[in-house]
């Protein structure tokens, strides 16, 4: 059994004070739920306020995105070692950092190949968009996004039967939309493409251990739909991670 993670992306919201609100109203809610990994993934300047109120639980810290060099003269970017002194987990590949800023499969490589080096675990987001899609190209875009974003990378699987990536299926076009994937479609996606690529790369064996999240447009009222799949192990949840009873509800799910 693959143990599920729900993560939350905050995106570019909430400040500082936000986000101790936040966190202070739903860490109750959410420690109570066991046999879910928990991870929330604030905007960066909230990082350390996040951490300080999650110190002693059992809630994991994400960051959405670093840069692949530990130091340099990169103004503007973070580094990977300053992540990894906060946070457990880092986003890699988000549809929105390769649509507004030009991240490749190239990059996400870079990135993941140097978040396993400093000992996180990278959430790396694939998906096809609404034109690829409807072209029948999903199967080719996804196995490319795999295929060419895990490129010489090595993974063990620890004594717990788990490895330090997590993949997270966010296909582009239910991202934000309101319009879902279906539980069968997401889970298809994940079973027929996502996971014969990791086959490709990792063999048969780590294929099936590595945990794979859907995203896009999940919510309270169809978390467990999709957590009914079985290959569905989890959630990247994005609009709904910034509403307390909406995020605890969809944990529960996972749980459940």
């Amino acid at each position: 059994m693959r143990k599920p993670v729900v993560a939350g992306n905050w995106k570019m919201y909430k400040t500082v004070a936000d986000a101790r609100h936040l966190v202070s109203e739903m860490v109750p809610g959410l420690q109570p739920i066991k046999g879910v990994e928990k991870v929330l993934c604030p905007p960066f300047t909230a990082l350390l306020a996040v951490s300080a109120l999650l110190e002693g639980t059992d809630i994991g810290i994400g960051a959405q995105n670093m840069y692949w060099e530990s130091s340099g003269a990169f103004t503007g970017e973070v580094s990977p070692l300053m992540v990894a002194e906060l946070c457990q987990y880092v986003i890699l590949g988000h549809s929105e950092r390769r649509v507004h800023f030009g991240e490749t499969d190239s990059t996400v490589n870079k990135k993941v190949l140097t978040a396993l080096g400093m000992g996180l675990k990278p959430i790396v987001c694939v998906g096809e968009t609404l034109d690829e899609n409807e072209t029948g190209m999903t199967k080719e875009v996804v196995s490319r996004q795999i295929i060419s974003g895990l490129a010489d990378i090595s993974l063990q699987v620890d004594d717990s039967k788990t490895v330090d990536l997590i993949i997270a299926y966010e296909p582009v076009w239910a991202i934000g939309t309101g319009r879902a994937a279906t539980s069968a479609g997401a889970n298809g996606v994940i079973a027929d493409v996502i996971r014969p690529a990791l086959g490709t790369l990792f063999g048969e064996r780590i294929a099936q251990i590595v945990r794979v999240l859907y995203g896009g447009s999940v919510k309270a009222d169809n978390a467990a739909d999709f957590f009914s799949q079985p290959d569905i192990d989890g959630a990247l949840v994005g609009g709904a991670s910034l509403k307390v009873s909406e995020f605890i509800q969809i944990t529960q799910s996972a749980a459940e």
